[in-house]
């Protein structure tokens, strides 16, 4: 075997002989491109058959990637490519490469035990434990002082995330003396540092704060993701996340070699369980991010009155489907004194929580004043004054809002909505009077008209995630073509021409994704002398 730590002879001296970077392995290799359980050695028909066992980056004889094989006298054995090399001998008195004393491997393989520890921990334990582990272990495996963790930002640039002193101690960041040049070289070239003595370094004087602390001796190594792709085995794909620097006033075993291979080996495996670890964090954050938008979604939706509401003198259905978990679009109904159906439908300019919010501001103020006998036009104006005066940049509302009195006189003023329809026995008109949307304009006006219903006669209002719908090519539905499929399901029960209105999104749609929410009502005049109940 041929590794960092030098030339060893490993007799297979039981079959199936199993080799792996995690613990129990006859042979443990240290390495990122090692699986756990990475290839075996067994007899068959009278011969050594090396096996891959499902490994993530393969096993490979004689530069080519096998999964089994039929060993060979000299055949040279790599798991992956971790640069550790085996040479298959079939005769036990093969002559023997000289092998170097090495006092660390024990250190090695006890530290391999524990990188399994970090891998099978990344998806499971928060960064900050992850980075402590990482860094108490290289303290102890290394014989060093202490020692730090940089890990680079998002501008790419390192950050101290902890600093540790032997003794399992953290230090304040602020307080860890030290210089960046080493650990940002580390960082830029991917290549470990060594520093014997900081006293004979060539940049001795930008130390200067390190040696004061009676600080000489250095060992900085990266912390670098690897991901290998098949096609090439010139393919690495290397990324340097941070580095791990340690450092030490006496030489001790920070300097060995073997302390040098453990770093690295600790370094390749922490950088896998750092990753782990992050993006464990940001699934955890989105997960409680998403949970938070279903209640507000939720919530949101109890805020809208029942989809459907019948009276002595009417009919109404709406719906509301927001685009993203919740939405700005909104729609209300109100009994007022003297038997007045009040109804409408707003939209807040933007999207998400923010228009949300401000829709709730609104469907506030409009439940606030149910039981007053203000206009329409009173209403638009209170509601005005309420958003300028909160001085909410950028967030306006568009708004409907009608007055049915069960002689059939509706009441009605248009801020800046889309025109509802109002279908009648004569045919369609629109519902266009009104004024600017609501909180731009201190001196904005909205005037009301009065219009006279007949029984059957239909209001469909609708937000304009209806006309903006787009087709997969790209083209938006638009107000035609919406005008002529409502004029064709007039005739129909208001919950018939609701549907009408979100199946030609949908229809037209054909599954490509909407960037507005949909808020459409649906309210039909029939007539004072219907007896009709809330339910």
């Amino acid at each position: 075997m041929h590794d960092d730590i030098g030339n060893r002879v490993v007799a297979v001296s039981a079959l199936p002989f199993t080799l792996g970077r995690g613990p129990g392995h006859d042979l443990q290799i240290a390495g990122a491109d090692v699986s756990r359980a990475h290839a075996e050695i067994s007899m068959a028909d009278d011969a050594y058959l090396l096996r891959d066992l499902g490994s993530r980056y393969g096993t490979f004889v004689n530069g080519v990637r096998v999964t089994a094989h039929r060993l060979a006298h000299g055949d040279r054995i790599e798991c992956g490519r971790s640069g550790v090399s085996l040479v298959f001998f079939v005769n036990a008195d093969e002559p023997q490469p000289s092998l170097p004393a090495v006092q660390g491997a024990g250190d090695l393989r006890q530290v391999s035990t524990l990188l399994n520890l970090l891998r099978q921990m990344g998806s499971e334990r928060v960064i900050d434990e992850v980075l402590s582990l990482v860094l108490d272990s290289a303290i102890e495996a290394a014989g060093a002082e202490r020692g730090f963790i940089m890990l680079a930002d998002e501008r790419g640039l390192l950050e101290m995330k902890l600093a540790r002193h032997a003794g399992h101690l953290t230090v304040p960041a602020q307080g860890f003396r030290t210089s960046r040049k080493i650990p940002e070289e580390v960082f830029a070239t991917g290549e470990t540092q060594v520093v014997a003595d900081l006293l004979e370094d060539e940049m001795a004087a930008v130390h200067t704060a390190t040696i004061a602390l009676g600080i000489r001796h250095v060992l900085c190594t990266p912390l670098r993701l690897v991901r290998y792709v098949e096609k090439s085995a010139s393919s690495d794909l290397r990324r340097n996340i941070g580095v791990l620097y340690l450092d030490s006033p006496e030489r001790g075993r920070i300097l060995s070699p073997e302390a040098r291979i453990a770093l690295e080996a600790l370094a390749a495996e922490a950088a896998t369980a750092i990753e782990y670890a992050r993006l464990y964090r940001g699934a955890l954050e989105k997960a409680k991010i998403d949970e938070e938008l279903t209640i507000a979604s939720r919530t949101q939706q109890a805020l809208l009155p029942d989809p459907r509401r019948t009276g002595p003198f009417f009919e109404a259905v709406g719906a509301s489907i927001p685009s993203r978990a919740i939405g700005g679009d909104f729609y209300d109904y109100q009994m007022r004194p003297g038997g007045r159906f009040s109804f409408g439908l707003g939209d807040v300019t933007g999207k998400g929580p923010p228009a949300a919010l401000l829709a709730s501001l609104v469907q506030g103020v409009l439940a606030a004043q149910s039981f007053t006998a203000d206009s329409p036009e009173d209403l638009l104006l209170l509601l005005n004054r309420i958003l300028l005066s909160r001085h909410i940049e950028s967030r306006f509302v568009t708004l409907f809002l009608g007055s049915l009195d069960p002689d059939g006189t509706l009441t009605y003023s248009n801020a800046g909505q889309n025109p509802p329809f109002l279908l009648t026995s004569e045919g369609m008109r629109r519902l266009e009077v009104g004024g600017t949307l609501i909180g731009a304009f201190p001196a904005a006006t909205y005037p009301q008209d009065t219009v006279q219903l007949a029984p059957g006669d239909t209001i469909v209002l609708f937000s304009d995630g209806f006309t903006d719908a787009s087709s997969a090519e790209g083209v938006t539905l638009e107000d035609d073509r919406l005008a002529a499929l409502v004029e064709i399901a007039a005739d129909g029960r208001p919950d018939e021409i609701l549907r009408t209105l979100f199946d030609a999104v949908a229809d037209f749609a054909r599954g490509a994704d909407q960037q507005d929410d949909l808020t459409a009502v649906v309210v039909r005049y029939t007539g004072a002398d219907r007896s009709r109940l809330n339910p």
